[in-house]
């Protein structure tokens, strides 16, 4: 369906990717990973058209119908939700609005009459009669009822709005779809829905996303984008992932063995090419030595950073006791009765689309927002970490550097110190002298979590620390957490996150009551299926 025939992209003489030749196929699901600048969401505006390459071409056989997943939140204001979905396939919106100005007139020409026909006979091919009620159940499937479905696209707030750009793009039966993080700011059920809808999509598709189970589930093939070349690989991305790995290893294990070879002759070579008795030996040698060279690791892009957090004492019997705590914000009452007990090695996920409510509990528990009602009791021997999800508070108006930044919570600060945790975050050299205010969104997280790791608590609480994150970075907050032994609540969209670090659910209504599980993600997930 897509050719892409020796693509290179070049900004100010540097080259980001080149001698790119690759087919997307109809049928599959392609999902393109890469580290943060690697040029994922550069390569899918390529592959869209919106952005021309620096040489190389690509393909697309004719009458292939694109569908692009929109950015611009604010670009349909001044339409409806139903018209914005069906703007999907403009040519059928545009036949809509065509025939409605013709039958729209006092008197029809025998040419208008004509014309009349055409667009009718278009209109029905391109599926116009059921536009409105395929419109209806995209809309209705990620979440947007049929309330909304005629209301004005600027009363919706963001989140709505990006759930009807997304259900724009899959208007249509388009025969491509390109989808960049098509699961941001999406709740658990919509992306659900999502990865049915794609599984069922007969088309091509090709996904910028960093949402691993998302890409377990959708994709038949990975696009790696990495040492500034596009590599194309069968598989989802844990199979990606682990063949990854392997290769990596195996190119290490091999490197080692040349590297012993070469010392063997050097060492030979040293001791006996002044030996007449060995001096063949030793010439045949040499000239295996030049041929021998040891292969170097290619400069990969990504970077692994490394989480690990170290409690300074094991929390005692009692950790926290919330009775009844109740919290109501602009009007709305965000916890209703809120009333749970956190016991030894529970890991708890906070779930579900009361993110409000979420947020609400989280301040409420580390002491930066007071209850309307009930109680909050830590116990003598917790000590709290907290990570919130707006941390601008922690950067806004600060001119330190990393270092500086992070000597104020640390109990020790001699820089060497600071900078070991700094490193295992990515902050190396001059990077550390860096003003913080300076810092991109992914870099203050990092930043959030050096300082977790240094306050040694014993209980982590988290919300949403997933964002802004790169795979790599969310791989080792996961493992992280899955490997610390004391008690974590986080909130995040992370599928895989919430299965493998948990094992109790808090599912918070739109009315702010507490559903309580002693269960994995995936179990509870499947108690609410419809019996």
């Amino acid at each position: 369906m897509i050719t892409v025939t020796d693509l290179s992209l070049n900004y100010s003489g540097t080259p980001l990717f080149s001698h790119v030749d690759l087919q997307f196929l109809r049928g599959n699901c392609y999902g393109i990973i890469g580290a943060n600048g690697a040029g994922k969401s550069t390569f899918l505006k390529i592959l869209s058209g919106e952005l021309e390459p620096s040489t190389g071409e690509v393909s697309i056989l004719p009458n292939i119908r694109m569908s692009v997943l929109k950015q611009n939140q604010n670009a349909y204001d001044a339409y409806n939700v139903m018209d914005t979905v069906i703007m999907g396939n403009q040519r059928l919106y545009d036949i809509g609005k065509q025939k409605e100005a013709l039958y729209a007139k006092e008197e029809m020409t025998d040419e208008d009459g004509m014309l009349a026909c055409q667009l009718e006979e278009e209109y029905a091919e391109l599926g116009g009669w059921e536009a409105e009620s395929d419109a209806s159940r995209i809309l209705q499937g990620l979440g947007i009822g049929t309330d909304l479905h005629y209301n004005d696209m600027a009363t919706l707030d963001a989140r709505l709005k990006v759930k009807v750009l997304l259900a724009q793009a899959l208007f249509g039966n388009p025969d491509l779809l390109m989808m960049d993080e098509p699961t941001n700011n999406l709740d658990i059920d919509a992306i659900n829905w999502l990865e049915d809808f794609l599984l069922d999509f007969e088309g091509t598709v090709i996904v910028v996303s960093h949402d691993r189970h998302f890409l377990n589930t959708v994709c038949t093939h990975i696009v790696d984008i990495d040492y500034n070349k596009i590599k194309l690989y069968v598989g989802n991305y844990d199979f990606w992932y682990e063949s990854s790995q392997l290769v990596q290893q195996l190119i290490k294990n091999q490197n080692k063995r040349n590297e012993e070879k070469i010392k063997e002759l050097q060492d030979f070579i040293s001791r006996f090419s002044a030996n007449k008795s060995k001096s063949k030996q030793a010439t045949a040698r040499r000239k295996l030595l030049d041929k021998l060279t040891v292969e170097e690791m290619p400069a990969s892009s990504r970077r692994y950073p490394w989480v690990g957090f170290a409690p300074d004492r094991e929390v005692g019997k009692d950790i926290l006791f919330v009775t009844d705590v109740s919290k109501t914000i602009d009007g709305v009452k965000v916890l209703d009765k809120v009333s749970f007990i956190v016991n030894h090695g529970d890991k708890i996920a906070f779930v579900g689309d009361n993110e409000n409510a979420h947020t609400a509990l989280f301040k409420i528990l580390a002491g930066e927002m007071e209850p309307d009602e009930g109680t909050v009791k830590w116990g003598q021997t917790a000590t709290f970490s907290y990570f919130p999800k707006d941390n601008t508070p922690y950067f806004e108006g600060c001119d330190d550097n990393l270092v500086q930044w992070l000597r104020q919570y640390s109990s020790d600060p001699q820089e060497q110190y600071l900078r070991g945790f700094l490193g295992r975050m990515l902050f190396s050299g001059d990077e550390v002298y860096k003003p913080v205010k300076v810092l991109s969104g992914g870099e203050k997280v990092r930043c959030m979590l050096s300082r977790m790791m240094l306050s040694g608590a014993n209980v982590l609480m988290l919300d949403q620390p997933t964002n802004h994150l790169d795979l790599e970075s969310i791989a080792a907050l996961n493992n992280g957490l899955e490997a610390v032994k004391c008690n974590v609540l986080v909130s995040s969209h992370d599928h895989q996150l919430v299965q493998t670090v948990c094992n109790r659910i808090f599912d918070f209504t739109a009315d702010g009551k507490l559903i309580d599980r002693l269960m994995s993600y995936d179990e509870y997930l499947e108690s609410q299926k419809p019996q």
